[in-house]
């Protein structure tokens, strides 16, 4: 059945959507030894969801490091407290790979961030923001675009949220992981539409039109 897109998602229909989120196993990551562990498991896959989450400033002038990179498998998310962990060789290590692909949403910032830890050549990575221009979708804010390839929400109540807490919520590990783990599932469909073509993408002017034409 075809699938149709919108190449711009009306946001106020996001909130009748069924909420999404990441529902496999998430493991935090606070000491050298445990890094290590999770990125020799990360290696081992043929794609990981990438993203970071920095404490929230409420002052002028004040501004924080990013405090935690979540890096998603299809089923397992571990999240790295850079702020314990900082740069270490295991970190440092993920993101300079070259060998399995990374996807992540506008992961210029990401990687501007994680370069004030400490500077780093970026390996296999790929930006979501560039890749769904090419089926016309214009949204560039992962909540639109999960929303309009699977009618689903992800909630960004945890956002400016404090990334530095001494212990991370249940409900900060589950929006992190689920950031992460969005990103694969919607590479991986986008990728699959292009290669079948089974989408019809619906303009806005198309529905401004249409609703016009219904009201006369």
């Amino acid at each position: 059945m075809e699938k149709l897109l919108y190449d711009k998602f009306d946001k106020k229909k996001i909130a009748d959507l069924p909420r999404a989120f990441f529902e496999g196993k998430i493991v935090v990551v606070v000491s050298e030894s445990e890094a290590e562990r999770a990125v020799d498991y990360l290696l081992s896959q043929d794609i990981i969801g990438i993203d970071t989450e920095t404490r929230p400033s409420f002052r002028r002038g004040t501004l924080y490091k990013v405090s935690l990179l979540q890096v998603s498998s299809r089923d397992v998310c571990f999240l790295f407290r850079l702020n314990h962990l900082k740069m270490c060789a295991s970190v440092k290590r993920l993101l300079e790979d070259t060998t399995v692909l990374k996807v992540g949403l506008s992961l210029h910032d990401d990687v501007a961030a994680l370069n004030k830890l400490e500077p780093f050549t970026p390996g296999n990575f790929f930006d979501i923001q560039d890749h769904v221009k090419e089926i016309g979708i214009e949204d560039l804010s992962l909540q639109k675009i999960y929303a309009n390839l699977f009618g689903g929400k992800i909630s960004k109540s945890q956002r400016l949220t404090n990334w530095e807490a001494d212990i991370l919520s249940d409900g900060q590990k589950v929006y992190a992981a689920t950031d992460a783990w969005s990103c694969i599932k919607i590479y991986e469909e986008l990728q699959r539409l292009e290669a079948t073509g089974d989408f019809k993408l619906i303009r806005q002017e198309e529905n401004v039109q249409e609703s016009i034409s219904q009201e006369g």
